[in-house]
């Protein structure tokens, strides 16, 4: 296939004819007589018909000129960026030996269809440890620490709270070791039932003590209905879990905290009674990423000369927590070359281990030798000795926007690990962004020589951004308010996500890591007292209630789960709106906008009812029905959820 040629000049023969006896008119106006018979207008055509030829082939400048023009201004391609999200391990049945999951094993979507499965690998070696309860604490707001030891060990109940439990009073589970990072199963026996509080939704929280401050545990289920009735609760401890004393008993703490009750939620009127404890470990959570390890691959042999070059067998490079570094063989063993801050060699000696990667071609480059004009020959950076092995202990491959898969996307298990009985993602992978393409490239090389890599207008604190972090769908740059916050920037930032079906709202929450990369990033091309703020939007949340009847032949049931996936699809953050590039940032809600997707769908013989109602990300709570949902400038809307009916004709 060839290559289409760029326009870098539109006009043909007779558009520079006409621009010509344009400008005759404007700067000879003495000039009358503009037919093919006058020599002056000769003169025109001849010069018009060699202009042409010029501009026909200059337009013939194949593709691969334009991308070394990028490369000589500094623009290089961004590689992919791999998706990322926690997969959980859950276990056959509680183990009294660690089950070890090692760093690199292999996890994926089924396959559907023609499309082939995507593949996941752990970050990291995941310990499923076991465990067992050893101690029970009680904590009230005015009377220290209780302890249930004995009664536990007597078959005796006990009030885990106050008598009329108020917020802050606590239940400990000690178990005899830390656990981080695994799921946790706690046995409960409770005699009393029916203690005034709302079983699906408790003001009961769970934490976890991580060294410094109790952690949130995430709930998987809960079936004693907030401590309401004899039943398991299975726990997610955090990463940080660290065993510690309290009361002079040393164990690995889990509390159950009564929370203080928001608005309309029972609270409770008397404390469970607890008459029997026991814990285990049923599962492990560990981060995997949309890519390939590739460890230990030789390139080549130095041949001592500089500026060698050598590419490595599996293309793009995608960016990783690890640095990428290099090793060369010598007589004292594997040296390590690594990249140089500046990612160029303009400041690095003969001496220094020095080496590039083209991340997009997987191209690796040694130090060139430059000569100067005085002469002499300035080498920038070392080069290794002729006849030297040259290897990169190890890379990673892969990523893109594909590896943004729904919640429980991730249920195949490529290797068999004994006593694991099923594997799945709690949460939707983010980060996953496809590679940078020429067309885009083209779009940031003039930015690129405007700016200099200074931030001054909000489109160069956009393009800084995104270079800091490719992993990011959307950055969005507003000048602060007024006030204090006069004169500053604010950077909205938003991760990439999954492109179809619901969005959760932590999934729209870029990680500390990544607002940091870009904060630093701003602050080195920031004018000096400017002050910039890198941060999420405010997202609101949108939800729709209508109701739609189908045309004949057509299954309701369908048409509603159609219908209700357009809508997520219209309001998605990244990919919807009207133009499919993302929701614009601070653009309302109109009702007039639903009818109008909501009658595409295909199966709709008519839009009977359409209500848009704001809602509380947070809280869930909904606000009044109107025809027009207000967004401030500097927010996004998201489908929080949505109520269609469809009926038959």
């Amino acid at each position: 296939m060839s290559l289409q040629a760029p326009n870098l000049d539109d006009r043909r023969f007779q558009d520079l004819v006409d621009d010509a006896k344009r400008l005759v008119q404007q700067r000879c106006p003495e000039w009358t007589d503009h037919n093919v018979s006058d020599p002056g207008v000769t003169l025109i055509e001849t010069f018009a018909w060699m202009t042409d030829q010029l501009l026909y082939r200059l337009n013939r400048v194949p593709e691969r000129n334009y991308v070394k023009f990028l490369e000589l201004i500094g623009v290089r391609l961004f590689p992919p960026a791999a998706a990322r999200t926690e997969v959980t391990f859950w276990l056959s049945a509680p183990q009294s030996d660690t089950v070890s999951v090692t760093a690199g094993t292999r996890v994926a979507t089924p396959r559907s269809g023609h499309d082939p499965a995507i593949v996941f690998e752990t970050t990291r070696e995941l310990e499923i440890l076991s465990c067992e309860h050893t101690h029970a604490l009680s904590s009230v707001s005015d009377d220290g620490y209780r302890t249930h030891d004995d009664a536990l060990a007597l078959g005796n109940s006990f009030y885990c709270f106050d008598e009329v439990p108020k917020p802050g009073d606590a239940l400990y589970v000690g178990l005899d070791k830390a656990v981080p990072s695994c799921a946790v199963c706690v046995r409960l026996s409770c005699r009393i039932e029916g203690v005034g509080v709302d079983p699906d939704f408790p003001p009961l929280v769970w934490e976890a003590w991580d060294g410094e401050t109790w952690t949130a545990c995430e709930i998987e289920s809960d079936g004693t209905g907030g401590l309401n009735r004899d039943g398991d609760i299975t726990l997610h401890v955090p990463d940080g879990h660290e065993a510690s004393v309290i009361d002079g008993r040393h164990a690995g703490w889990i509390r159950a905290r009564v929370a203080p009750p928001v608005e309309n939620q029972p609270v409770y009127s008397a404390s469970p009674e607890i008459l029997s404890i026991s814990a285990f470990t049923i599962g492990g959570t560990v981060t995997a990423g949309n890519s390939e390890r590739v460890a230990d691959e030789v390139v080549g042999t130095a041949d001592g000369a500089p500026g060698n070059t050598f590419t490595l067998k599996r293309s793009p490079v995608i960016p990783s927590d690890e640095p990428f570094t290099v090793e060369v063989s010598s007589d004292e063993g594997w040296q390590t070359w690594t990249q140089p801050e500046a990612r160029s060699f303009a400041g690095s000696g003969p001496q220094d281990r020095h080496v590039l990667l083209d991340a997009v071609s997987a191209e690796i480059q040694f130090g060139p030798a430059i000569r100067m004009a005085d002469g002499t020959i300035q080498q920038h950076g070392a080069v290794p000795a002729a006849g030297s092995t040259v290897k990169v202990p190890f890379y990673r491959t892969g990523g893109g926007g594909r590896g943004n898969v729904t919640a429980r996307a991730i249920s195949v298990l490529k290797s068999s690990i004994p006593y694991v009985a099923r594997i799945e993602n709690r949460r939707p992978a983010r980060g996953g962004v496809d590679g940078e393409d020429i067309e885009q490239a083209k779009v940031r090389g003039p930015v690129l020589l405007r700016t200099r890599d200074r931030a001054v207008t909000a489109e160069d604190f956009e393009h800084l951004a995104r270079e800091a972090a490719p992993e990011l769908a959307r950055v969005h740059c507003v000048v602060a308010g007024d006030g204090t916050d006069a004169g500053g920037v604010r950077v909205l930032v938003v991760p990439s996500i999954a492109s179809e079906g619901a969005v959760r709202f932590d999934a729209l929450l870029p990680s500390e890591t990544t607002l940091q990369r870009v904060a630093r990033r701003l602050d080195e091309s920031r004018l000096l007292g400017t002050r910039i703020a890198v941060e999420p939007p405010i997202y609101r949340g949108v939800t729709v209630v209508g109701r739609l009847r189908a045309r004949s032949l057509f299954d309701p049931e369908r048409l509603q789960d159609a219908a209700t996936e357009a809508l997520f699809r219209y309001f998605h953050p990244t990919v919807g709106g009207p133009d499919g590039e993302g929701w614009p940032f601070g653009r309302p809600v109109l009702a007039g906008e639903v009818f109008a997707v909501l009658g595409r769908v295909r199966g709709v013989e008519l839009v009977e009812e359409v209500k848009v109602f704001g809602a509380d990300p947070i809280t869930g709570e909904r606000g009044k029905a109107t025809d027009r949902l207000e967004v401030e400038s500097h927010a996004l809307v998201f489908s929080y959820e949505h109520q269609v009916v469809a009926v038959g004709p």
